[in-house]
């Protein structure tokens, strides 16, 4: 995975008022932690964007502080649901000869054969928890779904080898299923079936208790 450079710069001050003055300011508030003491930073946000479109917890970056460079990955983020502003990072400092555990997406490539036939793609899954050297760590898992027939899943022990990567995730867990529309239509329409036969019998009992009290 392609490593890229973000500068950082030591933040002192901690007080709410302060962070917020910093995100108007157009930085985002950050920490970084691992095998050192905890380091409040903080990046500057249109820098952070040009270089990160997307951001997960596979994203590898070199930090630099100073004159130090930190290798961490993005570990935790907070965004605005409205504005989609960035608004903390949690940076995790790893050591690059030491194995990490985290989750990478799994990204589902191909026109399916069940899909093409009417079918529905339904997701199970849509990360992996991995361990790997860092120099391992993939962008994504990457699963070609062209041949999956309509009503076949894709578990996890399907997914090829891949070289310096352990997957953690159950062999059985299910990534993805093809489900015929019909019977997608029936778990659907199930919910409410069952609402109107319970309500069916609470009315049927309400009645048994009017007639018992008339008696």
């Amino acid at each position: 995975m392609e490593q890229k450079t973000l500068v950082a710069y030591v933040r002192n001050e901690l007080k709410k008022g302060r962070t917020r003055r910093l995100r108007r300011e157009g930085k985002i508030p950050a920490i970084i932690y691992g095998h050192d003491t905890p380091k409040p930073i903080m990046v500057d946000e249109n820098e952070f964007r040009k270089k990160f479109h997307t951001v997960s917890e596979n994203t590898i970056i070199s930090l630099k502080i100073d004159s130090e460079e930190h290798n961490v990955l993005v570990k935790d983020f907070q965004e605005d649901i409205v504005s989609g502003k960035i608004l903390h990072i949690d940076f995790y400092e790893f050591e690059s000869g030491k194995t990490l555990r985290t989750r990478v997406p799994i990204h589902l490539n191909g026109a399916a054969k069940g899909v093409k036939e009417g079918g529905l793609l339904e997701y199970h899954l849509h990360e992996l928890d991995i361990e790997c050297l860092p120099k391992n760590l993939p962008e994504a898992i990457n699963i070609d779904i062209s041949n999956m027939e309509l009503g076949e899943a894709l578990h996890v022990k399907d997914i090829e080898a891949l070289e310096g990567v352990k997957i953690l995730n159950s062999e059985e867990d299910t990534i993805a299923v093809i489900k015929h529309p019909k019977l997608v239509a029936v778990e659907e329409a199930a919910p409410k079936e069952v609402e109107e036969i319970e309500e069916e019998g609470v009315i049927e009992e309400k009645t048994e208790e009017k007639s018992s009290e008339k008696e």
